[in-house]
């Protein structure tokens, strides 16, 4: 048992309710599996918290698979415990930001799910295949002048921005724009940038979207953005704010987690060399690389919060009406019960059912072009790097304290 989960246990916050574990804290960032190991064995549905948010925590795996297909739970937390979609007092940015169809409940989630769900099939995303590669390779030009890189920042950041920048319908000379707010969204909702990001930061971004919004009514074009707004304009009942939490949902289903998804990527392979010299052998081992990469090490560890309409028992636990349930997904991939040899990295491991991007309703949207983004990114990189190598020690990577995420704040590599 790690000195982190000793100190956990021996401060009662595995079991005291006033105490609860503190997935927000820097400690269960830097040591989550750890953590997610003791839960699994000891106990599956644990009292934890997300700032002042109480939260049941599942660990295990199937417990986590019924959870999110379990129609007993549900995301829409007024129509539940009849108070507020949002249990704290907030901006209106934030609001908007809150309150899209991931945190709705059918048939409203269906049917904002149903206006955007084409854009994002495979056929749909197939013309940005060759975007994505000129891209990969025009950034690594860049940076292999350089030879010292944040391979976060200046590859890995820039592929799916400028992606969900074209799907959007915007501008390469705006790209920079975009980009700020992307920042707002990725980096602006934790630790002390918080309020600024409250009462300033997104209020802009909002303005922006508006801005967009706007032009896109006078100019329409072949992008998903034209496309919403035309449905509006059919008669579907779209405001202008749904329009604004739908992008920026678009934004982050279509962008943020593939950021992190490549640097993860990268970072696990030049841990695991001899899992790296696998696939630079046999890149056609790429997709299967990439499904190991989503399970051993995800940038995404949990869902949106779950609330109990009646009372529900999870393994032996009673998580009672209007109580909060959150899956830890990323602990579900590595419980040994489902996966052989579940904390080694095997690039052709086979099943390989992780829920790294849930399942049921609200099976992640941006899936698939996560997954072609990654695939991508990944495979111009080992090819055009074969000398590609951390810069500084990996043990002094610093995790981002931001609960149900596992995300670096950088990636520094040498490319050559």
């Amino acid at each position: 048992m790690s000195a982190h989960v000793q100190a956990a246990l021996e401060a009662g916050r595995f079991v005291d309710p006033n105490k609860r574990l503190n997935i927000a804290s820097q400690d269960f960032a830097d040591h989550k599996y750890d953590y997610y190991t003791y839960l699994r064995e000891h106990l599956p549905v644990a009292p934890g918290r997300v700032a002042m948010l109480k939260v049941n925590l599942v660990s295990r795996y199937e417990d986590c698979l019924a959870l999110v297909k379990d129609p007993r739970f549900g995301r829409n937390r007024s129509n539940i415990t009849g108070g507020s979609r949002i249990p704290f007092p907030v901006p209106k940015s934030i609001e908007m930001l809150a309150l899209s169809m991931i945190v709705e409940d059918d048939p409203e989630h269906k049917r904002l799910r149903t206006l955007v769900q084409k854009a994002f099939a495979p056929k749909s995303l197939a013309y940005l295949q060759d975007d994505m590669e000129q891209m990969a390779h025009q950034l690594l030009d860049t940076a292999m002048a350089k030879g010292q890189t944040d391979l976060q920042a200046d590859y890995a950041l820039q592929i799916p921005s400028a992606v969900i920048a074209r799907m959007v319908g915007i501008d390469r000379n705006e790209l920079p724009r975009f980009q700020n707010s992307l920042r707002v969204l990725n980096n602006g909702l934790t630790g002390w940038n918080i309020l600024r990001t409250m009462f300033w930061d997104l209020r802009k971004t909002v303005e922006y979207v508006r801005e967009l919004i706007e032009r896109k009514r006078q100019q329409p074009g072949e992008d998903i953005l034209s496309q919403l707004i035309e449905a509006e304009e059919d008669g579907d009942r779209l405001s202008e704010d749904e329009l604004i939490s739908m992008l920026f949902l678009l934004i982050i289903a279509g962008y943020e987690t593939t950021v992190h998804l490549i640097t993860n990527g990268v970072l696990t392979l030049l841990q695991h060399p001899d899992e790296l010299a696998r696939l630079r052998a046999d890149m056609d081992l790429m997709g299967s690389a990439v499904e190991e990469i989503l399970r051993y090490l995800p940038p995404v560890h949990g869902t949106k919060m779950n609330y109990a309409r009646e009372d529900v028992d999870i393994a032996g636990v009673t998580i009672a009406k209007g109580e909060v349930a959150v899956p830890l997904l990323g602990s579900a991939n590595r419980d040994g019960s489902v996966f052989a040899n579940p904390d080694v990295f095997d690039i052709t491991r086979d099943p390989n059912k992780h829920l790294s991007f849930s399942q049921g309703n609200h099976f992640c949207l941006g899936a698939f072009l996560a997954r072609m983004e990654t695939k991508t990114a990944l495979r111009v990189l080992l090819e055009r790097c074969p000398d590609l190598r951390l810069a500084v020690p990996g043990d002094s990577l610093q995790v981002a304290a931001m609960p149900l995420w596992h995300r670096y704040t950088s990636l520094p590599v040498l490319l050559r």
